[in-house]
């Protein structure tokens, strides 16, 4: 399935399209209840596990993909070209380039590990924006004396919403007619946030007046960033005060986050995608600690829902901390109730385990987006 490449205009230009359909999306109490025809046998990008072993100076057929691939998450620029068969230098470049984001040996070389960490389902936004890459290097933090490494970033010129915007305002496209039980896990997404930092969340019912605008799509949806079906690209974000928070209709959002007796391969936790969109939302970027919320990827079957340091640290230094805040976050459970015994408290940590998704970065001021419902 070829990856679609951006649009990037040098000039403001006025597209005039007709509006998307949004999606009826696919939501399901627990991981019992997705029907098997809608569990795939294997991810959108399963083929790349055919490429261990490939280094510069080769050919294979399915490396014209993972060029493509690569492009669409920033690591080839828009001005490749060559999407042939041939493991070139800029390819070469590119490999080690993601394996130094995720933490791998960067040999330039394909080996089993990048194609696992490749394979895994994600974001559609890009990890490199204008050719630089946020999310390996470390960097003292700014909002603690102890000596820290974080590995947090921003969106290009570090947008934030406003102080005057303290008291954000969300709404749900009309359209996707959501369930009360589905927004509520929303609630607990943005609760997550407001629980550490000065912000604070509000439903409201009109859609176009909301600072933060969340709806369901499938594919190509309008705003050049287009779904592929189950798994592959889960969701994507916008910096602020842009406040459009896209995700896949298709793909099978479970909202109980059960999933310690083990899941099919496309259920997806919807309350840990959302967490993490919402860090984007708000201005963060991804980080490189695989243990964060805003950590790039999660494999499907897996829940991650408690900010860890690197993103309370991230969020911090662009809006401060709430004033109650003790150094430490509340765990909440699936019904919004928080864990007090200390025998639940363990079996939530062992229930939230799992890598998460995350969004990557995307240039607003070069990279032309479409809003149509604003």
């Amino acid at each position: 399935m070829r990856l679609p490449l951006r649009l990037i205009f040098s000039i403001p230009l006025l597209i005039i399209l007709i509006n998307p359909t949004p999606t009826s999306a696919h939501f399901f109490p627990n991981i019992t209840a997705i029907p098997s025809s809608l569990i795939p046998n294997t991810t959108i990008w399963a083929a790349f596990s055919n490429l261990v072993g490939c280094k510069k100076g080769q050919k294979a057929d399915g490396l014209p993909k993972l060029k493509e691939y690569f492009q669409y998450f920033g690591y080839l620029n828009t001005s490749y070209s060559d999407f042939s068969d041939e493991f070139d230098d800029s390819l070469e470049i590119a490999v080690k380039t993601y394996q130094l984001n995720f933490n791998l040996n960067a040999t330039g070389q394909i080996d089993a590990e990048t194609i696992k960490r490749i394979v895994v389902p994600r974001c559609g936004n890009p990890d490199i924006v204008n050719g630089t890459s946020a999310m390996h290097p470390g960097k003292p933090s700014a909002n603690s004396t102890i000596h820290t490494v974080a590995h947090y970033s921003f969106f290009p010129n570090r947008p934030r919403w406003p102080p005057s915007k303290s008291q954000l305002t969300y709404a749900f496209l009309p359209e996707n007619q959501l369930s009360d039980v589905v927004k509520t896990v929303f609630s607990r997404a943005f609760e997550r946030w407001s629980e550490v930092t000065t912000l604070t969340f509000t439903e409201i019912s009109s859609f176009n007046r909301a600072d933060i605008r969340i709806g369901f799509f499938s594919r190509e949806h309008g705003d050049g960033e287009p779904f592929d079906g189950v798994l592959g690209t889960l969701a994507h974000a916008f910096s602020p005060p842009t406040g459009r928070c896209h995700f896949d209709g298709e793909e099978n959002w479970v909202i109980d986050g059960d999933f310690l007796n083990g899941a099919p391969l496309s259920a997806v936790d919807l309350e840990s995608v959302a967490v993490h969109e919402i860090g984007h939302i708000l201005g963060l970027g991804h980080s490189s600690v695989e243990e964060a919320i805003m950590y790039p990827s999660i494999s499907s079957g897996t829940r991650k829902v408690e900010l860890a340091d690197d993103d309370i640290m991230g969020i911090q230094e662009l809006y401060g901390s709430n004033p109650n805040y003790n150094g430490s976050v509340s765990s909440l459970t699936p019904t919004g109730e928080r864990e007090t015994s200390g025998a639940s408290r363990v079996d939530y940590w062992l229930w939230e385990r799992g890598v998460l998704l995350v969004v990557g970065f995307i240039n607003l001021s070069i990279i032309i987006h479409l809003d149509f419902f604003t």
